[in-house]
Order: structure tokens, then C-alpha cells, then sequence
């Protein structure tokens, strides 16, 4: 992935990395010895949400720092700042989106042994080990400010999150804090479940009969298929062989006594004949009956759900299944999982390892976002820079220099181990992921982010042009240019980029779109599928773009009806249809691109698109509560991605150390399990801060426009998300909770108007659901696939009357305890009841595959 002319650029941008030596700053060795530690203060600032935190400094060299030789480069989820209430020795910069960097203020010294602390304050209050500067790297300077020598910190510590005013965003949240005690009295409403009272498959089917008697599974078994059906009964081969260590054999025609036969045939469940499917097991052994062959797939992984636990945790070559009649079809044809791996970047093989969990709890679409302002992650035949250039990160002395900045804790180099800012999929990658993908019956969408978040693209596209104007061809330079050379624009998007945003007056740009798409099409092509359908973005363009381009201002002259900068946006993507429907594919985008912008600056909803092949994806249910049910009664196809629910980078509690964002709250695997489509208000009911949310006067949706809700999606930016164990920690749970609300039928409580009958009804079902989650899913997870790393919730516990009572979200995790501060193993004691609290308490929670959860400390007084 490393390229000839990336090394070039790197040495052009004239830094020496290590030997360089003027005398006059530390070595490279020494340098490491310079030690930084990082504290927030507080979030109870004199503004709502602001926060106040503070550097530390320890001059480990034996060279002083001076206010000319050094700055400190780093990354933090970029918020405003705000100037410090009293002087400061050294001056927190924003440079661009969440790249910072620390500089001394005239008359800095930090001398050999010494240390000093520098506070600075910002907006948007910081509660999370996850938000603190990551990525850090000393420039020195020489006497005359060329930069010398780069050298990442190597002794770097951040101080715990424990105050109330650390742990909660400021006066006006109102979420309660974060205590083993208050998860104790929430976790009350969960009680165990014996294994005939749990949740068969997840997601439920539609009409599930237990029969009596059970069936052994065992390579006596061929399986059978109808012709069409080949990949399927292979794949399913392939499984059972996993459980049992056994090949079953694969025939196509007619079946011959006691075995497994896939069958095409009618099947129509609610009215639903697509993805639909039948499956009996009893006596004669399993027929699984499908309208088309991803009904049969999905029985297949209905089959493979109903083996126990047991059989995936200590494999056998038997395995017993319990007789069952099966009608099924999903609630919605689309259910979807999107995956950012432009912030941060994913391998190829955990792709495919998503690819089958999806395909698992029947997903059935995926969405790859593989363009953003951080990086391009798809090799593009006759673009080479948007590889060499958009797809690595690296130190650089100014953000107008065409190469991507350090963000996300990338650090300065490209590649460097443990980091996850540079990487892309070749065209073969691709083409592999799309067959794979296929194979399991899934769709995937790939995206081009435009008109905003397109920074990766533009700096790229800035690069091939500056390589081609050098060699004197400036037609073909101008081809592919993103940018208005002229644009004095100020604005700030919401990651903190001041040039994100594309030209939207200029052919080359939509002729860039068109190169990307048409190459797209060829991989598409190449992996025997048509291309018919792409994720254009359209999303969070700042305000104030476009407001001083002398282009933009020809396209405003030549266009009066469009009037203002802010309307640019419709126009973009106006042009954008016309040009992608000749391509004859769908427009799917989010919903800021069929929204226009009212004179005060407020997003309307836009019927332009309305029976254009345009669907928009809404996820903006906290802000702009009832959107969805307009987009929808407007007669929009629409995809539900609501915030509240499926949003996966969203932590899962306001526990410090759990990882995660929560610009929009904290959501949990309930959060995606309690979701009622058609009317949120029942399952949506605080704002971020954890106020009550208020929905008088908004528009319900139609029951007629019900039709118009394609389907839902779920979310994973990876702004937080360092590799693929963090991306699954994230994923899992939330995932199968997800499942539920795309596939299984409608839920009681989903149709209860009042709110406390619908409440008890939804604690029922939720019950059911979280012992499935432990009892079942959870540990067969730690398995499949050579296992993935899901989380495990942290038990509650409190001291009462000198007693320990502790208790677990998910009822059928065992909780294990110590009593001398050690780290609680499988082997340690069991908690069976309250017992008497005595030492220094550690608990964690453990499922039957001996995984476990983060540790709770309780200090007996």
C-alpha cells in the first residue's frame, strides 16, 4: 500500500525524523524521556457545556525547552476552545478537524527536571477516557523555526475519570451518575429465566411450533438441494462441519429418506414472499423450504440458531435439535449495517468476519463508507492519489499542504504499527468483499461522500493536479479538481474542517463523480453483479460555504431562483441525479440531501426528489424529532437510522471508561431492541442530556405512508474505533437487539397507548430477550468464526446492612467475586445470594464460555 511517490512527498515536506541534531533541542532518545500527562479539571465550567482541562509537562531531556523549539501535535474530538481564564504558559491551537497542537507563549522555559502544568478550556464537555488527546508527537526547531526532528511521546498518562464533575457533562445533564450502586437498583427489573422460556432464534420468527422429540444431527444426514440451491447446501455443509467435525455430503435432485433438502417453493408469510421461508424438523429430518434462495439461506441460519449452545462450545459429532415448525419473513426488505472505515481503518478480513455476523442475524445490506474527510480507502484505476494521498495520514507542516493530517491518534507516519489512519482495499480486495458479501446474500452500497465531508477527496484530487500541472498538461490537471482555487469561504463543519466541502459550480466536479462511479461499476461488474444502487452522503455541509466563491457566485448569477450560497446544496445534488440516473442507478443519501435550507437558515424538507429514485437515510430523531414521519408522508421511501437506537459508536453508559461517543446520549443494546418504527414516541423519550423529550404539535406518521419505511439501518463511525476489537466490542450486543427491530414481527407493546401497561409489556419482552442474550447468543458468539469480542455488561452491586448484593443486566451471567482486590477469574467464588462484605470487593460478570466483563471495585468502610 506504501507508494514510491507518498516516500517523496514525505522527504519533501523537509522533516528529519530522527538523527538531525542542532544542539539546541533533545535527541530523539531524549525526547522520549519527556513525559506528558493529561487531566481533565472539569466540566462544571462558566458556560453549560464547557470543560476545563489540563497538560503536564515533565522535562525529562537534558535540554531545556524553550518558547521557540517545540510544539506538541496531537488529536481530540474536536470542540471549540474557548481562551483560558488567566494566563498560560503554553496556548492550546485548533489547527483543523480534531488536529491540535500545544505551543509555548513568549517567555516558556521548562528546564531539565522540571514540570509545568498548562490549562486550557473549550465547549462540549468531555466524560470519557476516549476524548482524551491521543496520538501525541513533539516538532522541534531549529534556531531559525524549520522543523528538525519529529518524536511521539512515549510517556504519556492520562489521570481517571472519578469526580461528579469529571463523570457528568456539566449542570444541565441530567443523566444519573455512573455507580455500581445505581446499575445494581436499574438491573432490578430483570429476573432469570429457565432455557425453555427463552427466545429460540434471534430474530424471532414469525410462527415458531415446538414439536416433541428431537432429531440428531450427524453426517448420516446428506443434504440435498434444488438446482439453484448449490451455494446454499455448500454453505451449510461448511457449518455443520465446524460443529461436528464431519463432512456432510451435497446431491442435488430428488431427496432419498431421512435428510436435509433445501427447496425452492412458495412460501408467503404475512402477505411477505421475498426472503420468506419454511422450516420442519421432525422424524424424517430437515426441509427448509424458501420463495427464492435467500429465503432458504435464511433458514439456514434459522437451523443453525436453534442448535444448542452447548454444540458450538464443545463441539460434537452429534448434535441434537429439537423438533420445530418454522414460518417466517422479515418485517422489512432492507436492514442494514453501516461501516466508517475512513476515520479509522478495517482489514479486509474483518470485513468478511462483519460480513458473516450479518448474515447471521439476517442483515441483509451493507453499507461501506469508505470515503470521508479523513481518508479514501478504494483504489480507483486513473486516480492513483486518492490512494497515494487520501488513504495515509501523516505529520505536515501546513493543512494547505495536499496531503491528510494526523487525526484520530494516527500519529505522524503512515503504517505505524497499532495505528489504523492509513490502509485501503485494492480493486481485488473489493471485488473479493463484494462476491463474499454476495454469497451471503447481502447487498452491498458503496458511498462518495459529497458535497461535504470530502476532504480526503479533495486533497487527493489537489495533488494529482499540482503533479500534472508540473508536467506542463493543465487540461488534464483541471479534469478531476474538487476545489475553486478563489473560494475564500470561512466555515467550520461539525468535525471542525474549514475545507471539506467540494466546488459545486464546477464540471470537473461532478465529472469526478462520474470517473468513480463508472470505475465502481466496472469492479461491480467484475464480481459478476450489477451496480445499481449508491450512498451519495450529502450530509452536515457548514454553514458559510460557497459564500465568497467567485464560482459559486457565477451559478448564483446564472441561477437567481436559487438566491442564497446555502441553496447550493439542492442545486449539487440536483445536477448530481440527473447525471447518476443515467447510469440507471437508485440515489440513496442522508437526509440533509433532500432537505433545503430556509431563509433563517433552518432545514426544510424538500419534495423535489419525491418519485426520483432518491432515498433518504434519517438519523436525526433528536433534533429534528418527527422527519422521518414527514419524509415519510411526503411520500419518500425512507430508511430509518434513527440516533436514539442504532447508532453503534454511541457508548453504551456514561461510564467513563466505557469507549464511545455520546453527542446524542448513550445507547445500549435495550436502545436498539426498543424501537417502534412507526411511532418513536414510545420508544424515544430523552433528549441527549437525559431530559424528557417533548413531541406536542409534531407530525405522526400516516398509516398509509407505513409503506414508505424501506427499512432500518444501523451505524458504526469509527471516530472511537481502534481495530477490529474495538469495532465488535461495539457492535456487540447492539447488533442482535438491532436484528430484532429489522426482522421479527411487530411487537406487542409496540400498539399499547398507555404508557404503563405498554412500559410492563416492554420489561417483559426485554427480559426474554437479555436471558437469550446471555444464556444463548452471547457465549455461542465467543465460537463462531474463532470468536469475536462482544461486550460483557459490568454487574451492579451495593453494600447494604454490611451485606454485598450485586445482580447482572443480562440474568444467566454468573457474577464472580474477590474479597482481596485480586482480578476475579472463573475459578473465583461464585455470588449465589447476598454475603457478607468484608476487604476490598472486585466483581465481574462471566458467560458460559468463561469470557468476562470489565471489573467493579467496592471498598468495604
Amino acid at each position: 500500500m506504501r507508494s514510491a511517490f507518498f516516500t517523496i512527498l514525505i522527504l519533501s515536506i523537509g522533516v528529519c525524523m530522527n538523527g538531525c541534531r542542532s544542539g539546541s533541542t533533545p535527541t530523539t532518545e531524549e525526547a522520549k524521556q519527556i513525559a506528558v500527562g493529561w487531566e481533565l479539571v472539569s466540566n462544571f465550567t462558566k458556560i453549560d457545556t464547557g470543560f476545563e482541562a489540563r497538560f503536564s509537562l515533565t522535562n525529562g531531556s537534558s535540554t531545556p525547552l524553550t518558547d521557540a523549539n517545540w510544539a506538541l501535535f496531537f488529536n481530540m474530538s474536536p470542540r471549540p476552545l474557548i481562551p483560558p481564564l488567566t494566563p498560560q504558559p503554553a496556548t492550546v491551537h485548533h489547527i483543523n478537524g480534531d488536529w491540535y497542537k500545544l505551543t509555548p507563549n513568549p517567555g516558556f522555559t521548562l528546564k531539565p527536571g522540571a514540570t509545568i502544568q498548562i490549562r486550557y478550556e473549550g465547549t462540549e464537555a468531555v466524560n470519557k477516557l476516549t476524548d482524551a488527546p491521543m496520538g501525541l508527537y513533539f516538532v522541534f526547531y531549529t534556531k531559525d523555526g524549520r522543523e528538525e526532528r519529529i518524536v511521539q511521546v512515549a510517556n504519556y498518562s492520562v489521570t481517571p475519570f472519578t469526580r461528579r464533575e469529571q463523570m457528568l457533562r456539566g449542570k444541565i445533564d441530567s443523566e444519573p451518575l455512573f455507580t455500581p450502586e445505581h446499575t445494581y437498583r436499574t438491573n432490578l427489573t430483570a429476573s432469570l429465566l429457565p432455557a425453555d422460556k427463552l427466545q429460540q432464534i434471534i430474530p424471532s420468527p414469525v410462527k415458531l411450533t415446538p414439536g416433541r422429540g428431537t432429531l440428531t444431527l450427524d453426517s448420516s444426514l446428506p443434504i440435498y438441494a434444488d438446482k439453484g440451491l448449490e451455494r446454499e447446501a455448500d454453505y451449510l455443509s461448511r457449518k455443520l462441519k465446524t460443529l461436528t467435525g464431519s463432512n456432510f455430503s451435497v446431491s442435488t435432485g430428488a431427496p432419498k429418506g431421512p435428510c436435509i433438502a433445501l427447496k425452492k417453493g412458495n412460501v408467503s408469510v404475512n402477505g411477505v414472499v421475498n426472503e420468506a421461508y419454511r422450516l420442519g424438523i421432525d422424524e424424517n429430518g430437515v426441509i427448509i423450504t424458501g420463495n427464492d434462495a435467500a429465503g432458504v439461506f435464511y433458514g439456514v441460519q434459522s437451523l443453525l440458531a436453534l442448535l444448542p449452545t452447548t454444540s458450538y462450545l464443545k463441539p460434537a459429532a452429534t448434535v441434537a435439535v429439537r423438533y420445530v415448525q418454522i414460518e417466517d419473513a422479515p418485517r422489512f426488505a432492507f436492514r442494514g449495517m453501516h461501516l466508517d472505515v475512513s476515520r479509522n481503518f478495517q482489514t479486509k478480513e474483518t470485513i468478511l468476519r462483519l460480513l458473516d455476523l450479518l448474515a447471521f442475524y439476517k442483515v441483509n445490506t451493507f453499507l461501506f463508507y469508505t470515503t470521508e474527510d479523513e481518508g479514501w480507502r478504494l483504489e480507483i484505476d486513473g486516480l492513483p492519489e486518492l490512494t497515494q494521498v487520501g488513504a495515509q495520514r501523516v505529520h505536515t507542516s501546513g493543512k494547505e499542504t495536499p496531503v491528510l493530517h494526523p487525526a484520530y491518534g494516527s500519529g505522524p507516519r503512515a503504517y505505524d504499527e497499532g495505528k489504523y489512519g492509513s490502509g485501503y482495499y485494492t480493486k481485488a480486495d473489493f471485488i473479493d468483499i463484494l462476491q463474499y458479501a454476495t454469497e451471503r446474500h447481502i447487498k452491498v452500497i458503496p458511498e462518495i461522500n459529497l458535497p461535504g465531508h470530502a476532504r480526503a477527496a479533495i486533497k487527493a484530487m489537489e495533488a494529482r493536479y499540482e503533479r500534472l500541472m508540473k508536467e506542463g498538461k493543465e487540461k488534464e490537471a483541471r479534469e478531476y479538481r474538487l476545489i475553486d482555487p478563489d473560494d475564500k469561504s470561512v466555515y467550520l463543519s461539525a468535525q471542525g474542517y474549514t475545507d471539506n466541502v467540494v466546488s459545486v459550480g464546477q464540471e470537473s466536479t461532478y465529472h469526478f463523480c462520474e470517473k468513480v462511479v463508472d470505475e465502481l461499476t466496472k469492479m461491480y461488474k467484475a464480481a459478476g453483479l450489477p451496480m445499481d444502487v449508491l450512498h451519495t452522503g450529502g450530509d452536515e455541509v457548514p454553514e458559510g460555504a460557497w459564500t465568497k466563491s467567485p464560482v459559486a457566485a457565477r451559478v448564483l448569477s446564472n441561477n437567481p431562483t436559487i438566491k442564497d450560497p446555502k441553496n447550493l446544496q439542492t442545486y449539487f445534488f440536483r445536477n448530481l441525479v440527473k447525471r447518476l440516473k443515467k447510469r440507471n442507478l437508485e440515489i440513496h443519501g442522508w437526509e440533509e440531501a433532500v432537505l433545503a435550507k430556509a431563509t433563517d437558515g433552518k432545514l426544510v424538507l424538500n419534495p423535489e426528489f419525491v418519485g426520483q429514485g432518491v432515498v433518504p437515510y434519517v438519523w436525526n430523531n433528536l433534533f429534528d424529532m418527527d422527519l422521518g414521519n414527514r419524509m415519510a408522508n411526503a411520500g419518500y421511501p425512507v430508511v430509518l437510522c434513527n440516533v436514539s437506537n442504532f447508532y453503534f459508536d454511541m457508548a453504551y453508559t456514561n461510564d467513563p471508561q466505557e469507549p464511545g461517543l455520546y453527542w446524542a446520549g448513550y445507547v445500549d443494546t435495550k436502545n436498539n431492541w426498543a424501537f417502534a418504527p412507526f411511532d418513536m414516541v414510545k420508544t424515544t423519550n430523552k433528549t441527549s442530556m437525559g431530559k424528557p423529550l417533548k413531541y406536542a404539535g409534531l407530525e405522526k406518521m400516516k398509516l398509509s405512508a407505513r409503506k414508505n419505511i424501506r427499512g432500518v439501518e444501523a451505524q458504526l463511525w469509527s471516530e472511537t474505533i481502534k481495530g477490529r476489537a474495538m469495532a465488535e466490542y461495539a457492535m456487540l450486543p447492539k447488533l442482535l437487539g438491532f436484528a430484532e427491530s429489522a426482522w421479527a414481527p411487530e411487537r406487542p407493546w409496540e400498539t399499547i397507548e398507555n404508557k404503563q401497561a405498554r412500559e410492563a409489556s416492554m420489561r417483559i419482552g426485554w427480559n426474554v430477550f437479555a436471558n437469550t442474550l446471555a444464556q444463548k447468543d452471547l457465549p455461542r458468539l465467543s465460537t463462531i468464526n474463532g470468536g469475536y469480542t462482544y461486550r460483557l455488561p459490568l454487574p451492579g452491586a451495593l453494600i447494604e446492612k454490611g451485606m454485598l448484593k450485586a445482580n447482572v443486566e443480562l440474568p444467566g451471567l454468573a457474577i464472580r467475586y474477590t474479597t482481596n482486590g485480586t482480578e476475579p477469574t472463573a475459578q473465583s467464588a461464585l455470588y449465589a445470594g447476598p454475603v457478607k462484605a468484608a476487604g476490598t470487593l472486585t466483581l465481574k460478570s462471566f458467560d458460559a464460555s468463561g469470557r468476562s466483563s470489565r471489573s467493579v471495585v467496592l471498598k468495604v468502610p
